[in-house]
């Protein structure tokens, strides 16, 4: 029991604790601190029943990882995901799949539905059937968060500052919000199936209720007024620490207390305003569709459908030119920070530069950050806005009388999610382990990285993979230090005549090779090779053995390539 459970974390604290055992002259090792602290993280998990049952299903590193998402290695997790087998990976993309399945199902289901493939006697009640499963799980979600009680505070966070995230208020809301959704959903079923018979209006009942509450929610935030902490003592006639808690939430119904109207407060407040006048004017539209979708359904006016769905070509309308508008303040607010006079043109350059705009740097990220939000939310609600119109457009051509099917209206959604499968199929097998054992070169050394990748220029010997110089292309000497261990190997020679030793070309590693370019000549050399002597065959450096033909020797004694050598080495 919990009893038990507290009275044997009592017991093991008295002999465990590092203070109890350096009380008893105990050294207190690392192995005792961590040992005390695993035992208290036992406790907390066996005397919450919530932290018990995630534990017992997917264990303590699970656990962490819900807990503390942030804590989880990005880079352990791409090398468990590279060096995993197409088994686990296969398993990885049929979730992805499987997610894709649910989606799509029912609104696939609905379509045969209306082309009429599943015949005349099958029942609407019975295509919704995915649908009936999914409210069944959120049914079970919204109980189970009304039946977890209340949010304990956690023992960092003081009493005095601590706000339930989730009060029992918003829990019971959302279950009847749920429910209300439900009962229009379950109507609508057996109306379709000619089961109950009464007007369509009632069917909407539930959806008219959601609405308004929807809007009497948003209308009080869109009436809101944001006042600075100066303007709000002087309208409450005290300062503002000396208010209660009661007069906080009556002035907190009406005004939206900040800093000043430079800080980040003032701009979430301006936002959260101008988020709730977008939400009534949303709202008030789809009250009007609804409206007139019953007045069709239910009075028979044969009017023209693009007429019943005119308030969403609106509503897109509305929405796109409202984030222009933003945009375009964004916009001014960018010019008054960097030109107050408005004395010329603002250069957006002076924000990197910071040379003719007198800004800190944090203002400088600032302005970007806001412009940069500001082009994202307009490019993203104009593409959102687009593709609802066009389905729109596929849904009225269907009710007008089209003959094509059906599927095409939820064509756009299928091209979307095949798309991101493949991406996600491409992202998930393509991507191979990097064995480091196989790289020939040390990563701590950027000089034999450069010359492993024949990197500016550098050439590589033929049939060998020992890394050579630049060639210079003046009178000058570029020198590379080479990896490969020394060596000295001592070429074949006449039985007749001695040679002296020398350093061939895939020997020289060790030393500093030299490139030197004369008279549009290369000349390869190595200043450990010893001067040939005259009586000595000549060795030639390119094939590492006395030459039998005709050479040109330069002063050093060192056999000087040919044409085509010369080409071979490029």
């Amino acid at each position: 029991t919990i009893d038990d459970i507290k009275r044997g974390y009592k017991r093991q604290s008295l002999q465990m604790h590092p203070d109890k055992l350096a009380q008893k002259g105990q050294t207190v090792t690392e192995a005792d601190q961590a040992r005390f602290t695993r035992m208290k993280e036992a406790y907390e998990v066996l005397s919450d029943p919530h932290k018990r049952e995630t534990y017992d299903a997917i264990g303590s590193r699970g656990m962490k990882w819900i807990e503390e998402p942030f804590s989880i290695d990005p880079q352990e997790m791409a090398h468990n995901f590279v060096s995993s087998s197409t088994l686990d990976r296969s398993k990885i993309f049929s979730i992805f799949v499987v997610v894709a399945i649910i989606v799509l199902i029912q609104p696939l289901l609905i379509c045969l539905q209306v082309d009429g493939k599943f015949g005349n006697t099958c029942k609407w009640i019975a295509v919704l059937t995915p649908l009936w499963v999914w409210n069944a799980f959120i049914f079970f979600y919204h109980t189970r968060v009304i039946m977890m009680g209340e949010v304990k505070r956690p023992d960092h966070i003081p009493e005095e500052d601590w706000i339930d995230p989730l009060p029992m208020s918003k829990r019971i809301i959302g279950m009847v919000r749920f429910l209300l959704f439900f009962i229009f959903e379950l109507q609508a079923a057996l109306h379709l199936d000619n089961i109950i018979s009464y007007p369509w209006v009632i069917v909407f009942v539930p959806l008219f209720v959601l609405e308004i509450y929807g809007l009497k929610q948003k209308f009080s935030q869109s009436k809101m007024t944001i006042v600075t902490i100066e303007e709000f003592e002087a309208q409450a006639g005290k300062p503002f620490s000396d208010l209660t808690e009661e007069e906080k939430e009556v002035f907190a119904e009406k005004y939206i207390v900040v800093p000043s109207t430079t800080s980040e407060g003032y701009i979430a407040a301006d936002k959260l305003i101008a988020n709730a006048k977008q939400e009534v004017m949303k709202i008030g539209l789809r009250c009007v569709f609804l409206a007139l979708l019953v007045l069709q359904l239910d009075k028979d006016l044969r009017w023209k459908w693009w007429i019943i769905f005119a308030p969403f070509f609106v509503t897109s309308l509305c929405i796109c030119c409202g984030n222009l508008q933003r945009h375009a303040e964004v916009q001014q607010y960018v010019v008054d920070k960097l030109d107050p006079s408005g004395a010329g043109a603002t250069d957006y350059g002076a924000m990197e530069e910071g040379e003719s705009v007198p800004l800190t740097d944090s203002e400088k990220e600032e302005i970007k950050s806001r412009l940069y939000q500001s082009s994202s939310k307009l490019f993203g609600s104009c593409c959102s806005q687009t593709f609802l119109v066009i389905l729109v457009f596929l849904i009225l051509g269907k009710l007008g009388g089209a003959s094509f099917s059906s599927i095409w209206i939820i064509s756009p959604f299928l091209f979307f999610v095949s798309i991101i499968l493949c991406l996600l199929g491409c992202m998930i097998f393509c991507v191979t382990p990097i064995d480091d054992d196989e790289m020939m070169f040390d990563s701590q050394n950027p000089s034999t990285a450069s010359a492993y990748f024949n990197m500016d220029g550098a050439n590589v010997f033929a049939g060998s993979p020992t890394p050579t110089a630049n060639v210079a292309t003046s009178d000058a000497v570029t020198e590379v230090a080479a990896p490969a261990p020394a060596a000295k190997v001592q070429p074949e020679s006449p039985p007749t005549k001695s040679t002296p030793n020398v350093v061939t070309a895939d020997a020289m590693a060790p030393a500093t090779v030299s490139q030197i370019v004369k008279n549009n000549e290369t000349v390869i050399s190595a200043p450990e090779v010893e001067k040939p002597s005259s009586q000595g065959a000549p060795v030639d450096l390119i094939d590492a053995k006395p030459s039998g033909k005709e050479t040109t020797v330069d002063e050093d004694g060192v056999i000087v390539p040919t044409p085509s050598e010369i080409d071979d080495l490029d």
